[in-house]
């Protein structure tokens, strides 16, 4: 690092003055649901007047802040068919329980972010949006977290959506302080490893990166104070390379490839050899068990989310065959049928991080009903593949 060509205001423990090479990085650590933040990151853009204001944010999440007709523009059936439903359902519950906790404390979510965009636009400073595709971390951290972790991970959120203990200031500066958050990073590297190298030291790198290649020589970066440390300690070193590996899917594993092929491979197979050693009509009677062991729990799952009728007799034609089949699952081509026949309105998008706290809103919210329908009727195929393999591998060897 060089010497800062720019003086520096007085600042609290949150604003950190980094140089690297010609250009001086005024890195400010906030709390996504604090009022001080808001006030602290106009405060310093306004005496600074940067070069470039860079924001902990990527492009779909600006549009998500600052458009506020947004889900006019968004196509569910889309997103089923690019198997984006379950990104979407966490996305929605990440952003209830902090609009929750924001609620509290009189603070909109992301309010320190568009108070920096505000500000940077009155100011004429051009804006650099730094944050990876959110859609990108969200499957990465998916894809990174083992099966029994994955179960822990969607408890603990969905734990949080119900939970009413109220956080006052003092206690969110108190989670603030730096020795505080090590800690907490600390704790998530011990119980989830892999997720915090995902949601935390990944994007400290792209964070970086994309905040040194923006332009200007006085830049004022606005950042949750969980990354500042992670990001501090990484400004010295080259990571150009390792950006386009972290923004990247993992591919599907052939070991997974060869699970999710094998499964439908053994079923069908064993209904051959039935068929063989025991008759035509056997096998016949195998198959009809495997068509309602898979098609009855899938259907109840959909009673169950009170889905429209085609979705519940849906569920029961296609559970049988996307059992056979990892390419899709029976959720997705529920999610779909109930989008056609019930499709959620603009102000069900709007409402649904509300709703989504309350255990009622998930009927009575068309959006969350087909979160859903996609959720029980996958479960309900689950079970029934279990149920159908067992008893064709049970005639098989008796």
């Amino acid at each position: 690092m060089t010497e800062s060509p720019f003086p520096a205001h007085s600042y609290e423990r949150d604003v950190h003055i980094i140089s690297h090479l010609d250009k001086t990085i005024i890195l400010v650590g906030t709390a996504h649901i604090s009022q001080e933040s808001v006030d602290l990151v106009q405060t310093v853009i306004s005496q600074e007047k940067p070069d470039c204001v860079c924001l902990e944010l990527d492009d779909k999440r600006y549009q998500a802040l600052t458009q506020k007709k947004r889900w006019q523009s968004l196509d569910l059936k889309e997103i089923i068919k690019n198997k984006q439903l379950s990104t979407l359902m966490v996305s929605l519950l990440m952003a209830s329980y902090q609009k929750r906790l924001g609620s509290q404390l009189g603070v909109t979510p992301g309010a320190e972010l568009m108070m920096a965009a505000t500000t940077a636009k009155e100011l004429k400073i051009p804006l650099s949006l730094c944050d990876r595709d959110v859609r990108i971390t969200l499957r990465r951290a998916w894809k990174s977290t083992s099966f029994f972790k994955k179960g822990y991970l969607i408890s603990s959120l969905f734990a949080s959506l119900f939970d009413k203990s109220e956080i006052s200031e003092e206690k969110l500066q108190e989670i603030k302080q730096q020795d505080v958050l090590t800690e907490l990073m600390a704790e998530l590297g011990e119980t989830l490893p892999d997720l915090k190298r995902v949601l935390i030291d990944e994007r400290d790198t792209y964070l970086v990166e994309k905040i040194k290649s923006s332009p200007g020589k006085k830049i004022v970066a606005i950042v949750g104070a969980g990354h500042v440390q992670g990001m501090i300690d990484k400004f010295d070193v080259d990571n150009k390379q390792n950006i386009e590996p972290i923004t990247q899917i993992p591919p599907i594993s052939k070991g997974y490839k060869i699970l999710g092929w094998g499964i439908p491979f053994l079923i069908l197979g064993s209904i051959a050899v039935i068929g063989a050693q025991k008759g035509a009509s056997v096998a016949g009677a195998n198959l009809m068990y495997w068509i309602v062991a898979n098609g009855i729990p899938s259907a109840i799952g959909a009673l169950l989310a009170l889905a429209h009728p085609l979705t519940t007799l849906g569920a029961f034609v296609a559970a049988p065959i996307t059992s056979l089949t990892p390419v899709i699952g029976a959720g997705y081509v529920t999610a779909f049928i109930q989008v056609m026949v019930c499709p959620p309105v603009v102000r069900e998008f709007e409402t649904a991080g509300d709703d989504i706290g309350t255990f009622t809103g998930w009927w009575k919210n068309r959006l969350l009903r087909v979160f859903l329908v996609f959720i029980l009727t996958g479960l309900g195929s689950a079970i029934g593949t279990w149920v159908g393999g067992y008893e064709i591998f049970k005639n098989l060897l008796s």
